[in-house]
């Protein structure tokens, strides 16, 4: 039976990342995934997907210009199915074959098939064979997979999850989503910028939310004219699919009203991916929704074994787990590079516009008694806003009154989560309004949305009023 210093189980990007720098350090290190491509929900079913279509909708809406992507768009034909998905299947494809080859050229040793505890330190792997493998340490890093609730006829045609819906063979006419997080915020624009007419159903009485308020109305007011149906506080009472694929499905509401579409996404909400990993066998800790429970070093309550990324719940976004399987390779072999998160990350929505932030909202700032300011700048005021056509965006500062320190930064419109990575430096370093003032920029930028937002939270208050 082959040995290892660590064994990680799981190819996204915790899994990957972590396996790497182990290798790097010198350690021998197994990785283990069930079938390929590689890549987890990163490749196959989440990040770089529906990013991509994202794009590809932006750009055959007209949105781009002529020739990016290599497309010879023509404005004269209706684009097909094939044409929005190749660009994301090509994306997917070539980011799976470059984690292989990023494992490879580091000497990890790769196995395939499904991975279950045998004991605390071994792990059978279910492929062409079975094999065992033993290690002094493992990480399990198996990701996450849509939520099924039973009242909904899930059959990856009509009725889809957020996985699914990544491998229709049509662009639907018109589709009802629910669920009004970022799963379905995102897929509702990606769609309706696709020509879908798009319903959106949330139990809740908005969307997103933990975005400020303000930026999230926002995407409403753009949502709806973008003809996008919103229905707040509302719940699914029945969802029936006829025997006929040219007969619509009938998605009947809470308060009776029936709704009549070609397509039903279910988007609200994932669970651990740990069914096949038999972690009662060991005594692991469970959370909610089958997530792993860990400590401030991503270790759970059996003291080798380690557990990162989605499968530990919140955030749940790639950038944070590939970070959080670094900073658990760092504790592992004491590394002595990273100790942890930052305290402050940035949340990127990639909704049109997107949505990005960093730090407190303003509706956080007033529950917890800040003495706060606000400044606001928007793309069309821009010299750039104006180049790009820009109609909307915003970028919001929201900043201590005495000591002028960023708190926080909410920006929507156009490459927001682009933009917010100053941002973050903002928050994470405590630069004040001045700093920001004080700063010099290419010009015309979309970074001028930082001065002219400071320069604004300047003159809100009296004894700091400065002209721009």
């Amino acid at each position: 039976m082959e040995h290892f210093e660590l064994i990680v189980i799981g190819t996204g990007p915790a899994g990957e990342k972590a396996a790497v720098k182990a290798a790097y350090f010198g350690h021998r290190v197994a990785i283990i995934e069930r079938r390929k491509p590689f890549g987890g929900a990163e490749v196959n079913t989440g990040t770089l997907p529906s990013k991509t279509l994202k794009e590809t909708s932006l750009f055959f809406s007209g949105k781009y210009e002529k020739g990016l992507y290599g497309i010879d768009r023509d404005l004269k034909r209706e684009a097909s199915i094939a044409d929005f998905m190749f660009r994301k299947n090509h994306v997917c494809a070539v980011a799976a074959q470059e984690i292989e080859e990023n494992l490879r050229r580091h000497g990890v040793t790769t196995y395939m098939g499904e991975a279950s505890f045998q004991d605390p330190h071994t792990i059978v792997i279910r492929g062409d064979k079975e094999e065992k493998i033993s290690g002094d340490n493992i990480m399990i890093a198996t990701g996450s997979y849509p939520y099924h609730p039973p009242n909904f006829p899930f059959d990856g045609t009509r009725v889809h999850d957020s996985d699914t819906i990544l491998n229709i063979d049509h662009v639907p006419q018109s589709l009802c989503i629910v669920g009004a997080g970022v799963i379905g915020c995102e897929y509702a624009t990606i769609f309706s910028t696709m020509g879908t007419k798009v319903t959106l159903v949330n139990m809740k009485e908005r969307i997103l939310p933990f975005v400020d308020r303000e930026i999230a109305n926002d995407l409403v007011i753009q949502m709806k004219e973008a003809e996008i149906d919103i229905l707040l506080q509302h719940n699914i009472a029945d969802c029936k699919v006829p025997k006929t694929e040219n007969d619509p499905i009938t998605v009947t509401l809470d308060t009776g009203k029936k709704i009549e579409v070609d397509m039903f996404l279910f988007a609200a909400g994932r669970s651990g991916n740990i069914q096949s990993l038999h972690c009662e066998k060991i005594g692991l800790q469970l959370g909610k929704r089958e997530t792993i429970l860990v400590d401030a070093q991503y270790r759970t309550n059996i003291s080798h074994i380690y557990a990162v990324g989605d499968v530990i719940g919140f955030p749940a976004l790639a950038s944070t787990s590939m970070e959080q399987g670094r900073i658990a390779v760092a504790h592992i072999f004491q590394t002595s590079d990273l100790e942890h998160l930052p305290h402050n990350f940035p949340f990127g929505i990639y909704t049109v516009p997107e949505v990005s932030m960093v730090g407190v909202t303003e509706e956080a700032a007033a529950e917890q008694g800040l003495d706060y300011c606000v400044g606001k700048a928007r793309y069309a005021d821009m010299a750039r806003g104006m180049i790009l056509g820009a109609k909307s965006g915003m970028l919001k500062l929201i900043f201590h009154k005495e000591e002028l320190t960023t708190i926080g930064v909410h920006i929507i419109g156009h490459i927001a989560c682009e933009l917010i990575h100053y941002g973050v430096l903002l928050v994470e370093e405590k630069k004040t309004v001045y700093d920001i003032i004080g700063q010099v920029f290419n010009y015309p930028t979309l970074h001028d949305l930082y001065k002219y937002a400071a320069y604004d939270g300047l003159s809100t208050f009296t004894g700091h009023r400065v002209k721009p």
